[in-house]
C-alpha cells in the first residue's frame, strides 16, 4: 500500500481495513516513514492530548476551513465539529517539520503556523495567541 496524505486524505490502506480503530497508527507511520520511536517520546506522547478549533488553509487558494482538531499519539485529526464521532481525516505528524511561513509565502494572518514533509505542506491559523503557543 502507498501512503497517501495529500489534503489529508482519509483513505484507508488494508492495513487500517483489518483492525477496528483510527487509522495511522504509530506502528503503521513509523513503517511507512522508515523511522522510530523512543519510550520516553511515547510515553509523553499517550499521557498528553491537545484539542481545539484550527483554520485549514485550501491549496492554492485564500480560504480557510474551520475544523475542529484533535492532538494525539503523533497524529492531528480532523472534525468538522467536536460533536462528529468519526473524523474527517488524519495527519501523522512523525517526521514532519514546524515552523512560520516566510514572507513570500503570502499568507498575511496572525498566528499561522505550517507543517512540511518532503512536499507535503499545509498551513494552520489559530484562532488567539493563546491556542498558537499550545
Amino acid at each position: 500500500d502507498q501512503e497517501s496524505e495529500d489534503d489529508l486524505s482519509a483513505s484507508r490502506t488494508s492495513l487500517e481495513r483489518q483492525a477496528p480503530h483510527r487509522g495511522n497508527t504509530t506502528v503503521h507511520v513509523c513503517w511507512h516513514r522508515n523511522t522510530s520511536v523512543s519510550m520516553v517520546d511515547f510515553s509523553i506522547a499517550v499521557e498528553n492530548q491537545l484539542s481545539g478549533n484550527l483554520l485549514r488553509k485550501f491549496k492554492n487558494s485564500n480560504g480557510w476551513q474551520k475544523l475542529w482538531v484533535v492532538f494525539t499519539n503523533f497524529c492531528m485529526f480532523f472534525y468538522k465539529s467536536h460533536q462528529d464521532n468519526h473524523p474527517l481525516a488524519s495527519l501523522p505528524l512523525l517526521g514532519y517539520s514546524l515552523t512560520i511561513p516566510s514572507e513570500s509565502e503570502n499568507i498575511h494572518k496572525d498566528y499561522v503556523f505550517k507543517l512540511h514533509f518532503k512536499s507535503h505542506v499545509y498551513y494552520f491559523r489559530a484562532e488567539s495567541e493563546y491556542t498558537f503557543e499550545r
